[in-house]
């Protein structure tokens, strides 16, 4: 049981973290993108939010791609369709914006005073997409590449082409989009433009499941053949690999030209629930209570994680040095830590090297210093957040 102490501190802190996300921003339907057929999975038009720069940041922007995993079939793209990561129809009119979108400078010092900008998610492609033919029986569109275009033509006309500063960032499917159109953005702007990407949680490893499938591999392959997804992916890859291939980071961002940030937890618990122990390799549940709850975890799946993580560094580290990309690699068991305050900066935040997340991203954006630490394994960092999820939190893919 609370006592009144725990109870007042529990409140004030929930009271703080409301007040940071008390900016609510309206939706905004790209115009004329259905004429283009860039649409959403169920032929709505796509949608961002916009909260205007202002001061210093006036010609600064911070593009947000959402994130929401992926459909690899036609059962699961029709399921999707029926949602916000599938139709337009279903998004919210006003979004909260705060971490990473925050407009307080006490809870988001360096990109506060940005234009600041939520692409909302709802191809199921990372946005890469492009298949003309549409299917009367199931009026499904696979339409992710226009749909990337058309905002970025709305957003270069609202006056991101005046830009000095900009910055592709995303959350999971959204940070893996940051990365494969890294270049692509860069290539839209003007050559004065200072242009950096930022993936969060978005490097999803190429590995076998604990059943020794390679169940993580097979889906993207499913992405890529239904969504027509091979000729908008990095050349630099697919000129080498098969297309599947290029849907994991390990792969695409070495060729990357346009300086990157990689933000992404060791333990990733969404990786963790979906790449390495998914429903089908593991049928019997033997690892849900471990995947509710990282601490529920036995030695034996203890030391199948840690395994997980020593192939994701040397995933990471076989990338190569560079003195443009930055690095904040934690052992927390999480997923996405740009887009909560408490994660990105709060008093409590996780850290590494005496370092918040949102400040190794604004020492690197702003050049002031580069950041490339990678934590030591877990337990052994006090300020992570490890999520504990309910057994009805988010569905596998």
């Amino acid at each position: 049981m609370f006592n009144f102490k725990q109870w007042l501190v529990l409140v004030v802190c929930s009271l703080a973290i409301l007040k940071a996300e008390g900016l609510f921003v309206n939706i905004t339907f790209v115009r004329n993108a259905v004429a283009r057929g860039a649409v959403c999975l169920d032929g709505s038009p796509p949608a961002y939010h916009l909260h205007r720069g202002s001061g210093t940041g006036i010609n600064s922007w911070l593009i947000q791609l959402e994130g929401g995993g992926w459909c690899n079939n036609v059962t699961n793209c029709l399921s999707r369709m029926h949602t916000r990561l599938g139709s337009s129809k279903k998004m919210v009119e006003n979004l909260a914006f705060s971490a990473i979108l925050s407009n307080k400078k006490q809870y988001n010092p360096d990109f506060y005073n940005w234009n600041r900008v939520k692409v909302r998610y709802c191809d199921g492609s990372s946005f890469t997409g492009d298949v003309q033919a549409v299917n009367p029986a199931t009026n499904l569109h696979f339409r992710g590449a226009r749909v990337w275009l058309a905002v970025m033509q709305e957003l270069l006309a609202k006056g991101m082409r005046n830009a000095e500063n900009a910055v592709l960032s995303g959350c999971s499917a959204g940070g893996l989009a940051s990365l494969m159109h890294c270049d692509s953005f860069r290539a839209l702007l003007p050559m004065g433009t200072k242009v950096k990407c930022l993936s969060d949680a978005g490097f999803f490893l190429n590995t076998r499941d604990v059943s020794g499938a390679q169940y993580i591999k097979s889906y993207f392959k499913d992405v890529v053949a239904l969504h027509g997804s091979a000729k908008n992916l990095p050349r630099t890859c697919t000129s080498r690999l098969t297309p599947a291939m290029c849907f994991f980071p390990q792969y695409v961002a070495r060729q990357i030209r346009t300086p990157v940030f990689i933000l992404n937890a060791a333990y990733d618990s969404w990786q963790i629930k979906n790449i390495l122990a998914p429903r089908a390799a593991d049928p019997y549940g033997k690892w849900q209570s471990c995947q509710l709850d990282i601490k529920n975890c036995q030695p034996n799946q203890l030391k199948v994680m840690q395994d997980f993580r020593l192939e994701f560094l040397s995933a990471v580290i076989g990338l190569g040095r560079s003195s443009s990309r930055g690095m904040f690699i934690d052992s927390c068991y999480t997923h996405c830590q740009t887009e909560t305050q408490t994660s990105w900066f709060w008093q409590d935040s996780p850290i590494l090297n005496r370092t918040t997340i949102a400040k190794a991203v604004g020492d690197w954006v702003y050049d002031r210093k580069l950041f490339q630490k990678i934590d030591c394994p877990y337990p052994c960092n006090p300020t992570c957040h490890h999520r504990v999820f309910t057994p009805q939190d988010a569905p596998p893919i």
